[in-house]
């Protein structure tokens, strides 16, 4: 008898469980809970992206319950703040205000900081789940379910389950709370030039869900989709077209596509739309096709002393310096006061840039009309070609 419960205690339901099985038993539940975050939370409770069939909706709900311990309307109200705030002293988790460290390693307790403002979670949380079993046991007794799972785990697997289920608990903390609001706006790859220092971590988002392409997400933030580029690849957009092929997804928003018209004399309210929808995409265009070019000629005639420009400088032009300290930002105005031609294609940045946040459609037309007509009688090759090229900018759908 002792025997026979000192194995149960040991090994659980599955006395012949190998590493293989307890390993692959890891991924899949750990994979269901980035799935739950990414999908649920994210891309359809926050931003609304997508409507899941209200079963599979229900099932997320419940596993989120069992495997975080995290409130709905909180995720989502703390989410929606960052969006808002972001970079700013309300953000709850940037690094930017409370440094990489304290966001990478301790992200879940800024998380729990944010949760306890209850104002807050009221005014961004609104529109979340709010029926009967959401008030009387989720919401209220959020702690209930990881025991429920840990006691599960205990009975499949003994005290490997036990151990699997302290890896669970750490998982969404590590990867959500530290890497994504950490390192996905601190380090890696800008295929736009967002209002914010969101970054791509890699083009492959499969470990977190697709939250890897978190610079794309901030540029496109309702969309269903993250990957925006023909070498990027999003895992969770995947799962969503799997679900809508079985009638238990919808998609209701994504990134809307840019197109160039040839030969356009004068930018029109297509132009205005596209430049809307697509303002962040258009500075990145800037930076790389204006920009770059811009520096390289200045640099071949200046010598050393511009090649020698730092690299944090260089790519600071792309968002005027928005994001360096002060000191830092006075070096590389140093830098562009040697350089005649960086100086006026920066000097027409900004101006496009003031454009972009102008919402009058009609001021904004005959401002565009003037700023393409200046940059094509300015004599900088680059600047001309990327005026010629923005007056046919349009929308043509969406990514699929």
């Amino acid at each position: 008898m002792l025997d026979t419960v000192l194995s149960f205690i040991s090994r659980g339901v599955f006395q012949d469980a190998s590493w293989g099985t307890w390993i692959t038993y890891f991924l899949v539940v750990t994979q269901l809970t980035i799935f739950t975050v990414t999908l649920y939370l994210h891309r359809s409770q926050t931003h609304r992206g997508v409507d899941f069939h209200p079963l599979l909706a229900h099932g997320f709900r419940l596993w989120s319950w069992l495997s975080t311990a995290m409130v709905t309307k909180q995720w989502v109200a703390i989410h929606r703040k960052h969006h808002a705030k972001c970079e700013t002293e309300d953000d709850p988790h940037s690094p930017m205000i409370h440094g990489i460290d304290k966001v990478l390693w301790e992200g879940v307790d800024l998380y729990r900081i944010a949760a306890r403002d209850m104002d807050e979670i009221e005014k961004y949380g609104r529109g979340t789940p709010d029926d009967w079993i959401e008030r009387n046991v989720y919401a209220r007794a959020p702690s209930l379910g990881p025991t429920l799972l840990l006691f599960i785990n205990f009975i499949l697997f003994g005290v490997v389950g036990v151990a699997i289920w302290a890896l669970q608990m750490v998982w969404i903390p590590f990867w959500a709370a530290g890497v994504v609001n950490g390192l996905g706006h601190w380090w890696g790859y800008r295929n736009f030039e967002s209002a914010d220092t969101s970054t791509n971590l890699s083009p492959w988002g499969v470990i977190i869900g697709g939250e890897e392409l978190h610079n794309n997400h901030h540029a496109f933030p309702s969309s269903a989709k993250f990957a925006l580029r023909r070498f990027e690849f999003d895992i969770g957009w995947a799962a969503i077209r799997f679900f809508e092929f079985f009638r238990l997804a919808k998609v209701l928003r994504v990134a809307p596509t840019l197109d160039v018209r040839p030969n356009v004399h004068l930018p029109d309210t297509d132009t205005i739309k596209a430049l809307l929808a697509h303002k962040f995409h258009v500075m990145s265009d800037y930076f790389r096709g204006v920009i770059v070019p811009a520096l390289q000629e200045d640099a071949s005639r200046a010598g050393a002393s511009l090649k020698a420009m730092p690299r944090k400088l260089r790519k600071a032009l792309g968002s005027g310096g928005r994001w360096l300290d002060a000191d830092a930002r006075e070096r590389m105005g140093q830098w562009v006061s040697q350089a005649p031609t960086v100086k006026t294609v920066m000097e027409y940045r900004h101006r496009l840039h003031e454009m972009l946040e102008n919402r009058n459609g009609e001021a904004m037309l005959e401002a565009l009309r003037q700023w393409c007509h200046e940059a094509e009688a300015s004599g900088i090759r680059a600047l001309q070609e990327f005026a010629a090229r923005l007056k046919g900018y349009r929308l043509s759908g969406a990514h699929a």
